[in-house]
């Protein structure tokens, strides 16, 4: 697995940008195989991976395996510093909303081997960053096959404007018949449990699909995201040439 962090200048933010991306590559066993060669084929698809309040693109490698579980799906991960600026706009040079709607992918798709195809395409994130993958995931279904939710900062009923407000887009998304499979997950012991709950249970009567996991007596903690992230990338829609029906690379 290649992972490669970089930082660019954005023409959104007039600044620059962390990244961490995780780009599959050649593994020991096949490093090991007769006549072994670095792979040279379709583009991979992609998981566009956000993190929570105070932390920063490094923070999922670092707290998860999420690298591992990547490398043995053959897929793509996408991991950005967004501050503490919750995925949207907020003026000047802080909209985050049009960076992550435009600029990332047009340079993601432009500098590494990850496909555009929506098909291939996935957004999810950890509290604030699952409240990030909503908003985005939910105002742009076009963009991504599947959404996800680990302890997502969500609620019912709030005062925010209708851009950035998950109940209004998903309100949007059912008149629109634009709905995409859902991935909500959230511990019983977690302060946002109830929201989460709540917002699960708002989504099915708008009529989504949505797949529903509590963990028992998880808090708002890494164990539980660690074990998400791994049932998401398993529970995801895949059309894409490298999956295999389910069967993992032996790393």
């Amino acid at each position: 697995m290649a992972q490669i962090r970089c930082n660019f200048l954005s023409y959104t933010l007039h600044r620059a940008v962390d990244l961490t991306v995780i780009i599959p590559t050649m593994c020991f066993s096949e490093m090991m195989a007769e006549n072994p060669h670095h792979p040279q084929g379709a583009k991979y698809p992609v998981l566009y991976l956000l993190h929570g309040y105070g932390n920063n693109h490094a923070t999922w490698n670092g707290y998860t395996s999420v690298e591992l579980y990547a490398e043995e799906r053959n897929m793509a991960v996408v991991m950005l510093s967004a501050e503490n600026k919750a995925y949207i706009n907020h003026g000047g040079d802080d909209n985050y909303f049009d960076f992550i709607s435009k600029e990332l992918p047009e340079f993601i798709q432009g500098m590494f081997p990850v496909s555009s195809r929506p098909e291939d395409t996935y957004i999810a994130g950890l509290s604030m960053g699952g409240y990030g993958a909503l908003v985005h995931g939910l105002s742009q279904s076009q963009r991504f096959a599947a959404i996800g939710s680990f302890s997502g900062a969500a609620k019912v009923c709030d005062d925010r404007e209708f851009q950035f407000s998950p109940a209004k887009l998903a309100e949007a998304c059912a008149r629109e018949d634009r709905k995409k499979p859902m991935y909500i997950a959230c511990g019983d012991q977690d302060f946002l449990y109830q929201d989460n709950i709540a917002f699960k249970d708002y989504l099915e009567k708008l009529g989504f699909d949505v797949t529903w996991v509590v963990g028992e007596g998880y808090t708002h903690e890494w164990r539980f995201w660690n074990r998400e992230v791994e049932a998401f990338l398993d529970w995801i829609p895949r059309t894409d040439a490298y999956y295999n029906g389910g069967e993992k690379r032996k790393i």
